[in-house]
């Protein structure tokens, strides 16, 4: 079977069973109307016992009557809903084409039937002058019933604006629902306060579901809530999240997916390695090596993206005429063919067990984080049976002085003389592993920045020096792969001046990027001298 996807952009409205619906014609973009259309829809939807997808506002149903009859999942985003159908096919089991996109969620959890959703529904189109579509006008009146333990029926009316999938290459869309939306007011509609069907149907049900792992905070309920257990866990799920989040835009291939997944994965395993000494090293140490194998597939492919988008860049601008077409060529299928291959490792990666049993393992530390021998002080103070020895600031301090130490360590190593002067290669892995050091000093400060301590300015430095550093690192990536294509070329008797034209280019601005580089740490360095406590 094969699938579609839509982007859905709506606005929905509670109304009274005896509201009149207006004339849509006087919305300016709308010259005349299309013929209404009945149709009776009825649609079962499905989830995991938890409720993973409903909580994370995924709707998963099989629906028939209407145009588009099948399964349908619907996931949100950053202007409208994301939607992708196929057939009805199997009465009773999702097609893997659309459970792919909620892997991450589901899991291997069985999904069932949690509402059953029946809707009379008369369409009408809104056209514009040219005739074409500019959106659909749903008069819905829906009957419902909860299958959670618990569940009851209802009924309700209700309006839907939903705009063309082409409206905003002609219109502005935001303006014709904001118009559409006055107007449906004026008429005595309601916004609606239920983001979906789904959530009007299983009201207050929802409620005696079990929550996910990770969405399960009872064990950290004995602790403050500026604890540093509870300021790293908050600190892992939000990691989590975007790990999770980002698993189906991977999937798809979307631009700057990989890179956000990798900068998730590692700034995970990055604070489970900082925050030893409050989580147990001994018992996160197997996640964190999962976490690390993870990160360093999704590098293979971030790198070769990296590399074919500067060198795609630098081909695209060249207005000399000297580059060989030859060059040209190879460079520009090579990479593509490099970022093609390992995208495919990684959708396997995606697919197997074992990372399926990497995010239950993360989920179980989230809810039940393996602490430290002492830790359990800060608990007990939370009760007032116990005053800590250590202020909850003063333990995350210590953890930056270790992350900021390590920094520190990495700048002395670099400007350390020599007996030989170091080769370009070896100063730029030593800067690499400053860069390392100040990501995890900045990955430690984001998550203190919800404790006392004003950790701003240091987030602020670090992610300055690590755009400089990273920016030197891009260039000296470049260069290797280009040393590659040179000796190939030389092996096969090919002209080189192409790849030492390109060479020199990132040579410049590797140069550039260093010689922001002891302002930037400097920056660093003034920052963490500075930290204190917020002011109130």
């Amino acid at each position: 079977m094969s699938s579609e996807t839509f982007l859905e952009v709506e606005s929905k409205f509670a109304v009274d069973d005896t509201a009149s619906v207006p004339d849509l014609t006087q919305l300016t973009a709308v010259e005349s109307l299309g013929e209404p259309v009945e149709q009776d829809l009825s649609a079962i939807y499905y989830d995991t016992a938890d409720l993973r997808l409903t909580r994370a506002k995924i709707t998963l149903r099989r629906r028939t009557g209407g145009n588009d009859d099948g399964w349908h999942i619907k996931l949100p985003g950053d202007i409208g809903r994301t939607e992708l159908h196929a057939p009805l096919g199997d009465a009773t089991t999702p097609p893997q084409e659309l459970l792919s996109a909620v892997r991450a969620i589901v899991r291997d959890e069985a999904l069932a039937p949690i509402a059953r959703v029946d809707n009379t529904r008369t369409e009408t189109l809104l056209l514009g002058a040219d005739g074409q579509v500019i959106a659909e006008f749903c008069d819905d009146r829906v009957t419902a019933q909860s299958l959670l333990p618990g569940g009851q029926e209802t009924s309700w009316r209700e309006w839907e604006v939903e705009l063309s999938p082409a409206v905003n290459e002609r219109l502005d869309g935001a303006a014709v629902l904001h118009e559409a939306t006055s107007l449906l007011l004026s008429q005595g509609a309601r916004v609606s306060e239920s983001p979906s069907k789904l959530s009007t149907a299983l009201g207050d049900s929802v409620n005696d579901a079990p929550l996910p792992p990770h969405l399960d905070s009872s064990a950290l309920e004995q602790f403050a809530p500026d604890s540093p257990v509870r300021v790293v866990v908050d600190a892992l799920r939000t990691q989590r999240n975007k790990l999770v989040d980002t698993d189906p835009k991977v999937r798809a291939d979307e631009p700057d997916s990989v890179h956000q997944m990798r900068v998730a994965t590692r700034e995970l395993r990055s604070l489970l390695v900082t925050f030893e000494g409050i989580l147990d090293a001994e018992q996160v140490r197997p996640l964190e090596a999962e976490l690390k194998l993870l990160a360093d597939l999704l590098g293979s492919a971030r790198d070769a993206e990296v590399i074919e988008e500067r060198l795609i860049e630098q081909l695209d601008a060249d207005a000399s005429g000297l580059l060989e077409d030859v060059a040209v060529t190879r460079i520009r299928d090579t990479m593509r063919r490099k970022y093609e291959r390992a995208h495919k490792r990684i959708v396997k990666a995606l697919n197997s067990s074992r990372y399926l049993q990497l995010l239950d393992d993360l989920d179980a530390l989230i809810a039940t984080p393996p602490l430290a021998s002492g830790i359990a002080g800060d608990a007990e103070n939370a009760e007032g049976t116990e005053s800590p020895s250590v202020a909850p600031a003063d333990i995350l301090f210590d953890h930056l002085s270790t992350a900021y130490s390590r920094v520190i360590t990495r700048l002395e190593q670099v400007e350390q003389p020599a007996e030989e002067a170091p080769t370009w290669q070896d100063r730029a892995e030593s800067l690499h592993d400053v860069r390392k050091a100040v990501k995890k000093l900045r990955y430690c400060a984001v998550a203190a920045e919800t404790s006392e301590l004003n950790t701003k300015k240091l987030v602020k430095a670090c992610a300055k020096a690590q755009d400089v550093l990273g920016e030197y690192q891009d260039s000296v990536a470049t260069r290797q792969r280009l040393e590659k294509f040179t000796t190939r070329a030389r092996r096969h008797g090919e002209d080189t001046f192409t790849y030492g034209m390109l060479c020199q280019h990132e040579v410049e601005r590797g140069d550039k990027a260093l010689k922001k580089y002891p302002k930037a740490l400097a920056k660093v360095q003034k920052a963490f001298k500075k930290l204190g406590p917020k002011d109130d």
